[in-house]
């Protein structure tokens, strides 16, 4: 039991220094806007567009022809869907709170504006622009179901760029127990599973 606290500490305690590290160039970054402005959603509108992610990103995949914009969104959103832990992390969404709601906005918002640009950039008529437009149809319908565009939060008014990621604000992580539990549940499971590992040589040397 000591062995597998000892990793969990330690596993939580690296993650928080190299969070500490990231967190040290957080505003240098932000200040970057050299790239390809994006405008920020809603509270609610992010809610809506998290369910259609995967949708839109099909479409995406199905781009023929790409251009700087495209891809430079596409890579941005994808970044940032990363350093979020993959929407992962408990309230990642829908808690205003969590340290992880800011860089859930940014990763969201590009993927808003991507369809948009594919909307721009695709004849009418053709067989992706139907779908696309199916698709924000479907969109629109499910924001004013929800009232999307009336909720909002400390970042709804934040606009992003393709310049300046946004990283998890990881020095609040210990202060939000939706987010600490998620990271202390894996630190556990990781201390318990280098438990197990260790214990069966010995069951080998036993028999």
């Amino acid at each position: 039991m000591i062995h597998v606290r000892a990793v969990a500490l330690s596993f939580l305690l690296a993650i928080l220094l190299a969070a500490g590290m990231a967190e040290a160039h957080r505003s240098a970054a932000n200040a970057d806007e050299s790239g390809i402005p994006i405008p920020a959603l809603t509270h609610g509108q992010m809610a809506v567009i998290a369910a259609y992610r995967g949708e839109i990103l099909d479409l995406a995949a199905r781009q023929a022809r790409t251009d700087e914009t495209f891809r430079r969104l596409l890579t941005f959103g994808n970044i940032q869907y990363a350093y979020c832990l993959w929407g992962l992390v408990p309230g990642s969404l829908r808690d205003e709170a969590s340290p992880f709601n800011e860089c859930s906005h940014a990763y969201l918002s590009a993927t808003q504006a991507l369809l948009v640009h594919m909307r721009a950039v695709n004849a009418e008529g053709s067989p992706l622009r139907l779908d696309i437009e199916a698709l924000v149809s479907r969109i629109d319908a499910d924001m004013v179901r929800n009232g999307a565009s009336f909720v909002l939060c400390q970042f709804s008014g934040q606009n992003f760029n393709t310049a300046s990621m946004v990283r998890p604000d990881w020095i609040a992580v210990p202060f939000h127990l939706p987010s600490l539990s998620a990271f202390a549940t894996i630190a556990g499971l990781i201390g318990l599973g280098t438990m197990a590992l260790a214990r069966k040589p010995a069951k080998r040397n036993a028999a």
